[in-house]
């Protein structure tokens, strides 16, 4: 018999699904907004030969905002809003898949990590296409020489009107005229070797530090500040264990590679063990917030979301 658990899971028949979605973008806009210039100062530190450009994430912090100003740091912001859809796609998927798994298995490690695995697969497929475009957006500026594709100065009322889809439209553009359909699913399979992976091991850890923890804390401490902790902690360690795909996949996609095997092979001979690590503490700063951002935000969303007659059972 599985061992009763201190902070109860909200699972996906427990919920009202028309506010689950109507809250759910909101938030899913609110995380994007928050931790996008540090993925964009994570994909330049990845993208970058040895430290060439910067020397670390502070540096490329303050060397953009410099050079760049505030706008530098949300290059190519605007066409990650469509990843509102594969956001939706994932957490579908996820309790979808939890709860079908609950069929045959009541154990939350397994259905955490088959369902988070399944959910990646549906939303990168969504999503790569997208972080494609964003990417070669995102190394514009200070890093555009790192890039195959740059975008064309434009002058007169044609500049003033097309700030940010028209730099967008450019890029789309190279990029289908250089490679095709297919360029944009470049990096496809190292996205799937880099992300299944880190959702499969996030939500299996998150639900077992919040458990930790509440064996810890006190009887009355909040569910939802357990949880927050827990989160980071999750999020730090699947960054961790994935930073090495994650590496090879910004590059990939990139500097238009097309052999995962290849690219990381060139990595070790060029750069050693520690090119393995480039873009992590980028990537930890940026897991950390999403992961607390997320993590308050879904739980909330969920108990938001529960059923009239549910709501009082579920300890806040």
């Amino acid at each position: 018999m599985q061992q009763k658990r201190n902070i109860q899971i909200i699972e996906w028949e427990d919920l009202d699904k028309r506010k689950f979605y109507s809250f759910g973008v909101f938030m899913t806009m609110a995380i994007r907004a928050t931790v996008y210039p540090a993925t964009l100062i994570r994909t330049r530190l990845q993208v970058q030969k040895g430290k060439s450009l910067y020397t670390g994430t502070y540096d490329a912090f303050c060397k953009i905002l410099r050079a760049e100003g505030l706008r530098g740091l949300y290059r190519g912001f605007m066409v990650t809003t469509f990843t509102l859809i594969s956001g939706q796609a994932y957490i579908t998927t996820y309790e979808l898949v939890r709860k079908y798994v609950s069929n045959y298995s009541k154990d939350n490690t397994l259905k955490s990590l088959v369902a988070g695995g399944s959910a990646s697969l549906v939303a990168q497929s969504i999503t790569v296409p997208i972080d494609v475009v964003s990417q070669h957006l995102m190394m514009q500026g200070q890093g555009e020489h790192l890039t195959r594709f740059k975008i064309k100065p434009e002058t007169g009322f044609e500049a003033k009107h097309s700030v940010f889809f028209g730099q967008t439209r450019c890029i789309i553009g190279q990029i289908f005229a250089a490679d095709g359909i297919r360029g944009f699913y470049r990096g496809y399979v190292a996205s799937l070797l880099t992300y299944i992976p880190n959702s499969a091991v996030w939500w299996p850890f998150y639900h077992f530090y919040a458990e930790q923890l509440s064996k810890m804390a006190p009887s009355n401490c909040p569910h939802l500040v357990l949880q927050a902790m827990a989160g980071p902690l999750a999020a730090a360690t699947a960054s961790t264990v994935t930073n090495p795909m994650d590496v090879v996949r910004a590059r990939v996609q990139v500097e238009g590679r097309t052999s995962v095997i290849e690219t990381f092979n060139q990595l070790i001979r060029e750069e050693g063990f520690w090119g393995m690590t480039k873009g992590l503490s980028a990537r930890i700063i940026s897991s950390t917030p999403t992961a607390i951002v997320m993590v308050v935000g879904y739980e909330t969303l969920k108990k938001l979301s529960l059923r009239p007659e549910l709501v009082d059972s579920r300890h806040w």
